[in-house]
């Protein structure tokens, strides 16, 4: 069988491999991380998640989901999403010095406050803008990127910063530079990217961690039941009114 045969069970086995990596590795920053937001949970603050393009797809993973944790506010990506047209806008509008700060001002954001902020590459002013302007306000930030992929790449932000250099803690997706991570003779563009998979299964390890953390502590945690499992509205709807002043995305 030919390498161009088998291009389905070499992307599986890359992704396998990343999110096996992924578990080895990322476990204590994980564990810290989940730390952070128990901690900013019990007391009473609010957490926001953000990322631009495809990266935005982790906040949806996270936001208004079965079994997610129901006060993740989504810091909106206007532009940086695939409904806008044309599509090259989204990484146009990603290097616009100051749209991250004024984006994060639209929210109500405040200082003990949790920004989940996920940019693979690291290197974009909307992400690393958002950052400072974050770090500003006294929120902690838990950054979602590659180290490979950052580390291989200039910033493109004045300061010179990237993500990682700004987060309180960085987890790390294991993607390669450029993401993509299935090569083939003859395509000079590898294909099969991984951020997505490793960033997804970052994100709902880490409300694994949070929730069960949560229950030690003796607190119930804010996540939502299945709106098609009998019951399922009457459970959303109190645990909706019990942390009303935290979600602000049902408005």
């Amino acid at each position: 069988m030919s390498t161009r045969d088998n291009g389905a069970d070499r992307y599986f086995d890359a992704a396998l491999a990343a999110l096996t990596a992924v578990r080895e590795q990322q476990a204590e920053p994980l564990r810290a991380a989940a730390r952070l937001l128990v901690d900013a949970i019990a007391a009473g603050q609010q957490l926001f998640s953000f990322g631009a393009s495809h990266s935005f797809i982790l906040t949806e993973e996270l936001v208004y989901r079965t079994g997610g944790l129901m006060i993740v506010n989504p810091v909106y990506p206007h532009g940086m999403n695939l409904m806008v047209r044309p599509m090259t806008l989204t990484s146009q509008l990603e290097r616009v010095l100051g749209l991250g700060a004024t984006l994060l001002a639209g929210t109500n954001i405040a200082a003990g406050d949790v920004l989940l902020l996920t940019s693979t590459s690291g290197r974009n002013a909307v992400a690393i803008d958002m950052a400072i302007a974050a770090r500003e306000r006294g929120v902690k930030i838990i950054g979602i990127t590659s180290l490979a992929y950052s580390q291989s790449v200039t910033s493109r932000h004045p300061t010179g910063k990237k993500v990682l250099d700004l987060c309180d803690i960085v987890l790390d997706n294991g993607a390669p530079a450029g993401d993509a991570a299935v090569a083939f003779d003859g395509c000079p563009q590898p294909v099969g990217p991984l951020s997505t998979v490793t960033g997804v299964a970052l994100v709902n390890a880490l409300v694994c961690q949070v929730v069960g953390e949560l229950l030690d502590r003796g607190i119930e945690p804010p996540v939502f039941q299945s709106a098609n499992l009998d019951g399922g509205d009457e459970y959303n709807a109190r645990l909706l009114a019990a942390n009303r002043e935290r979600i602000h995305y049902m408005l």
